[in-house]
């Protein structure tokens, strides 16, 4: 049988990663990110990582049509302390379950019509922005200041022009502000529901 594959999207920071990360645990998934997918940013200071082109999808869609296929894949890396893609690639095996998250897998349709099951994950904009200031001076070496200023020139205006209107197509949206382990419980119920309905 081939992989049931479910597209999680969602804002920045809205707690897609970490609710995908768990629910995959639970389902013995592999959890296949977009974000793997940028393409290099020699000048990242004004560059806008938010919009479609800024990823390089095709080779996502082709990457998930192999796993479609039963085949694995090497999928790149991405450092986002160079804002370049690593030299070396992960092997990824295809499994019974395949996550693919990221802001814009719901809005890009060559993604979207390879996903078995949607999930959107909405969560408040200050809670998210809050979020990505830890994690980006935390994790990624940013400080406050272009991290607010990334914020408001790229990541909230192409949210309400791409991520937004994206949960039109997902079959279940989860709530980012809720309790996590109450909105992976959703995810893992929902996927095996989905998954039986195609058995």
């Amino acid at each position: 049988m081939r992989p049931f594959i479910v597209g999680i999207a969602g804002g920045t920071a809205s707690g897609k990663t970490t609710i995908a990360a768990r629910a995959a645990v639970q389902l013995g998934a592999v959890v296949l990110t977009h974000d793997r997918y940028y393409l290099d940013a020699p000048s990242p200071r004004g560059h806008d990582f938010d919009r479609p082109e800024s990823l390089q999808t095709s080779l996502l869609a082709e990457h998930l049509g192999a796993l479609t296929r039963g085949e694995g894949i090497d999928a790149p890396v991405y450092d986002f302390a160079t804002h370049s893609r690593a030299a070396h690639t992960e092997h990824i095996a295809p499994t019974e379950i395949v996550f693919v998250e990221g802001i814009l897998v719901l809005a890009e349709p060559e993604l979207c019509v390879r996903f078995d099951y949607r999930v959107f994950v909405h969560c408040d904009d200050d809670t998210r922005l809050g979020r990505r200031l830890a994690r980006d001076t935390r994790e990624r070496g940013r400080v406050w200041d272009d991290v607010l200023q990334q914020w408001f020139s790229t990541v909230r205006p192409a949210y309400k022009s791409y991520v937004e209107p994206s949960r039109q197509h997902a079959a279940l949206v989860l709530d980012g502000d809720g309790v996590l382990d109450t909105q992976v419980g959703r995810l893992v119920a929902g996927v095996r529901l989905a998954l039986a309905a195609r058995a």
